[in-house]
């Protein structure tokens, strides 16, 4: 007999469909709906995994402090959320993973009523304790697998405590950005750049009241519009998103909080950005107010409270301070060097480095090849290249492709077959019907525009492709070292100038696939990130399936699965093919331009 159980909603995070439903017809007590939930299950192990999960089940909570603890204070949000008031206390306030661990290391074991307590309390749980429970059939103390605790909230409530909402600091802001560049690199902040808070005159802090949404009674009476079907679906590889969505301004204010996450290293909050983006670039309607913005899947009273700032004041307190935040500034600068990321970004900040001519006098030395030629030609990399400019460049590759055979094929990917005005650089994908013709094809081509002079540095090679014989590659399973994800395609990343007229410097990516992968080729190279993300996450949870650009595997035995000849012959062109990916796919066809995720 199972031992009885709590009420528990059980995530779908990491879990194939067999391994969801084998667990859920273990829970006699299962729940789909999360207010009703007294403890969330799910394959994760870090608190901040936890929080994330809540958000997207639009559960807001406060968290609360652990039973049997009370000098402590509540447990807080890593991400920088604020309570009502502040509790004195002897040690520093900590974050919510902080918190967690701190209680483990000082011996602060309290054991959590799961079957009564407050109603209105949930744990987030790692998936052993269940498993461990029904394998003694016994309900264990949650105390070695809680990643979280905190109490129902409503919307209301949850909006006036929302975790990231940048307020106004009471500080001097040209002293603050001064003062990040005189002080070391390695010193640590009191304050996140972007959290709310002020300092009273006994050291406590206190946090600034919420903001709340500004209503007139006019607006009750308007009806909201309607969301459309398409959009009750978390994967934005079902939906239309338009190259110039109605709220493209608000889209692009969101960008640009998306990339201070990203540059503060926070990567949680940059997928939950890129959710909320993916799910407004296909909202059709212009949006009117904020309660809008809390009915969509990936958004709600945060995004609306930024949407309420934004309308207000033209931007958003977070991306006004970091403006005048020198470190932000400079970690931009740093971040938009071709071939640095954010992690490299913030450890050139980390070594004192302001500038790029920092890095030249200081650390040139110790810079990739590629990063020196991204250092090299900066100002040129930040120039947008023109939509005729990215044709009159795919036109000379493909013209020296034909000139190995003129059966070559090429179509051009990227920002420009999505319909942009303008790309970062220029993508292209080359096939041909005879599979040989494409068989080391690369090294040809690229010496080809070298002697040219079309392309000025060749950054890298990729050749793997050719060295197995063009065979689609096996899918390896689950367990693959991190890093090895990238497409096997052979292909080259150059930097192209035209020698007639001796123009900016442009990227240029030349991307060669055998013709029975072409149209997973160009579709791989024509979405956005959010779009090939849940893509690919459908192909695994809807169909069993991994999906990269040069290929699909099945899951099942890692066997590759042709989508694009079957009994109709192969494609006459990779349009064709890539539309036979569609259904082979069971997905509605997308044209590119609705492939505009953000």
């Amino acid at each position: 007999m199972a031992p009885e159980l709590p009420r528990i909603l059980l995530l779908p995070t990491h879990l194939q469909a067999d391994e969801l439903r084998e667990l859920e017809a273990r829970i006699p007590t299962l729940t789909h709906n999360a207010h009703e939930a007294k403890v969330i299950l799910g394959k994760i192990s870090r608190p901040e995994r936890a929080l994330f999960e809540l958000r997207r089940l639009k559960l807001a909570t406060e968290p609360v402090a652990l039973e049997g603890a009370e000098g402590d204070e509540a447990i807080g949000d890593k991400r920088g959320r604020s309570d009502a008031a502040e509790v004195p206390s002897k040690r520093p306030r900590l974050s919510g993973s902080e918190a967690l661990r701190s209680r483990a290391d000082e011996g602060h074991v309290a054991t959590l009523d799961l079957l009564g307590g407050s109603g209105d309390v949930v744990l987030v749980l790692k998936l052993a304790w269940l498993l461990d429970s029904l394998e003694q059939n016994v309900v264990l103390p949650a105390d070695d697998y809680l990643l979280y605790q905190g109490r129902k909230i409503s919307s209301h409530s949850a909006q006036a405590s929302n975790p990231g909402t940048p307020q106004p600091r009471k500080e001097d802001e040209t002293t603050r950005s001064a003062s990040a560049v005189n002080d070391s690199p390695y010193s640590k902040r009191t304050t996140r750049p972007g959290t709310s808070s002020s300092t009273a005159s006994d050291g406590r802090l206190h946090s600034e009241p919420p903001t709340l949404h500004r209503e007139t009674t006019s607006e009750h009476e308007v009806p909201l519009p309607p969301i459309p079907d398409f959009l009750h679906t978390t994967y934005s590889c079902q939906r239309p998103s338009l190259v110039s969505p109605p709220n493209a301004t608000f889209i692009a204010e969101l960008k640009a909080i998306r990339t201070l996450r990203l540059l503060r290293g926070d990567q949680v909050g940059v997928r939950a950005y890129s959710t909320s983006i993916a799910s407004l670039a296909a909202y059709p309607h212009l949006l009117q107010r904020p309660q809008e913005i809390e009915r969509l899947p990936g958004c709600g009273p945060k995004i609306a409270q930024l949407y309420q700032q934004w309308t207000e004041d033209g931007c958003t307190d977070e991306t006004r301070k970091a403006k005048t935040d020198t470190e932000l500034v400079v970690l931009k600068t740093f971040y938009d060097i071709w071939g640095v990321g954010d992690t490299t970004a913030r450890q050139f900040f980390k070594k004192g480095w302001r500038d790029l001519d920092d890095i030249v006098e200081y650390g040139w030395d110790s810079l990739s090849r590629v990063q020196q030629i991204g250092v090299k030609y900066y100002d040129e990399f930040q120039l947008k290249i023109p939509r005729d400019e990215t044709e009159t460049i795919a036109s000379v590759i493909l013209a020296h492709a034909r000139r190995v055979d003129p059966g070559f094929q090429m179509v051009i990917v990227g920002s420009y077959r999505r319909g942009k005005p303008s790309s970062g650089d220029v993508d292209v994908v080359l096939s041909h019907p005879d599979e040989a013709q494409t068989l080391d094809i690369i090294e040809r081509l690229v010496s080809s525009l070298e002697k040219s002079n079309f392309i000025t540095h060749t950054l890298s090679v990729w050749t793997k492709n050719s060295e197995r014989g063009q065979a689609p590659l096996a899918w390896k399973g689950e367990g693959r070292r991190a890093g090895s994800g990238f497409d096997t395609l052979d292909k080259a990343m150059v930097v192209w100038q035209n020698p007639q007229d001796k123009g900016p410097h442009r990227r240029v990516d030349i991307i060669i696939s055998p013709w029975k992968t072409a149209g997973c080729a160009i579709l791989g190279w024509s979405g956005e990130t959010t779009f090939q993300r849940d893509l690919r996450r459908y192909c695994k949870v809807k169909m069993g399936f991994k999906f990269d650009s040069s290929g699909v595997r099945s899951r099942a035995d890692g066997s590759w699965v042709d989508l694009e000849s079957s009994e109709r012959g192969p494609a006459p062109d990779m349009e064709t093919a890539e539309r036979r990916v569609f259904e082979g796919l069971d997905l509605e066809w997308r044209p590119p331009a609705e492939r505009c995720t953000g």
